[in-house]
């Protein structure tokens, strides 16, 4: 097993992140940034495929890497329809359903369909995808929204929340499926979900405006005024799901969405940032608490990952409201590279069973 290469795509908005492992040993990770001109002639994300490809592999001979040693190329997973997780097996159903996606147009949905193009040119590799945000263990009762008109849908950051999860089972030596956690996902995002002996049974829509309010997003907000400024007429549908999603949360109250610079102004004394600031971990700690309920009260750690999770200050906030319920662990960074490989590596070893979807 020494020569064999497992090779990871993360396709985002305006980045391309490619990473290759040897087994479990990282070879290298880069983080190719793509400007606004380079994107401009590309109408639709699927556009995108040849000029994402093409940068991939200019990666891989830059670093000398021999291809004919790749035995898994993992994507990201992308917008498919919702299915529990695992390691999916990339075939002609769900390229058709990246290409035209059920649920929405996302950079994501480039890396199974990458992917899957890499590996049928290689010699001994074949294609996956692992847990993508569309992961779906709800339990029934967390579907009920409370109107018939609405359903509660499970879209987070399952590729990381499950890596952590079984990162900490190990240093525990546990198995995830014997556990019951809440993970706190802090991204730019931010996910809070329920781990019930390895299924995610409840969880915020992150993408879809639940929950805590974060860098970038609002959040869960009060239904009749949201209802009120809808029907103002002083919006249109692109301007309210801009305050939703991408200038909400911090961005809207204190003009950036980098955690790391509100961090530094909480330092340096500022009372608005400080209060917001807090006001987010406050959030964060109360939907950790419904999550509590949820697994009813049956906790055997609270995890808490993503990028702001370096942040020490703020994850003291959180840790002080929370510590009763269950003792608190805090992974930072958002592990998607990694965590794209180390699925991979469990398929090497089989300790997995590949899905069909």
């Amino acid at each position: 097993m020494e020569n064999i290469l497992i090779l990871a795509i993360n396709p985002g908005s305006t980045s391309t992140k490619i990473a290759v492992f040897r087994n479990q040993e990282e070879v290298f990770t880069k983080n190719i940034k793509h400007s606004k001109e380079e994107l401009a002639p590309f109408k639709k994300i699927t556009d995108q495929f040849e000029f994402r490809k093409d940068v991939i592999y200019k990666v891989l001979q830059d670093e000398g890497i021999k291809t004919d040693d790749i035995h898994i190329v993992m994507g990201r997973g992308g917008l498919v329809r919702p299915i529990p997780s695992g390691v999916y097996a990339v075939n002609e159903k769900m390229k058709e359903d990246l290409r035209n996606s059920p649920i929405g147009e996302h950079a994501s949905n480039l890396g199974g369909l990458i992917a899957d193009h890499i590996a049928h040119e290689l010699p001994n590799a074949k294609a996956y995808i692992a847990n993508p945000v569309v992961v779906d263990e709800l339990e029934d009762v967390a579907r009920i929204a409370g109107h018939p008109l609405f359903e509660r849908h499970s879209v987070f950051h399952a590729l990381n929340q499950k890596a952590t999860a079984r990162r900490h089972a190990l240093i525990q030596d546990r198995k995830y499926e014997d556990l019951n956690l809440i993970i706190a996902h802090l991204g730019g995002g931010i996910s809070v979900g329920a781990h019930k002996k390895g299924r995610v049974i409840d969880v915020n829509h992150a993408i879809g405006g639940e929950g805590p309010f974060s860098p970038e997003r609002s959040g869960t907000l009060p239904t009749i005024d949201m209802a009120k400024l809808c029907f103002s007429g002083e919006f249109s549908m692109e301007e309210v799901n801009k305050i939703l999603i991408g200038e909400g949360g911090l961005t809207a109250y204190l003009g950036t969405n980098s955690a790391y610079d509100v961090e530094q102004m909480v330092k340096k004394g500022d009372k608005k940032a400080t209060l917001i600031y807090n006001a987010m971990a406050y959030q964060v700690s109360k939907s950790i608490g419904e999550m509590a309920a949820v697994l009813e009260g049956d906790i055997d750690g609270i995890l808490i990952t993503g990028g702001v999770a370096y942040d020490k200050w703020f994850c003291e906030r959180i840790r002080m409201r929370v510590y009763r319920f269950a003792p608190v662990f805090i992974y930072p960074g958002e592990n998607e590279m990694e965590a794209l490989a180390m699925n991979g590596f469990r398929v090497i070893r089989r300790e997995t069973k590949v899905k069909e979807y």
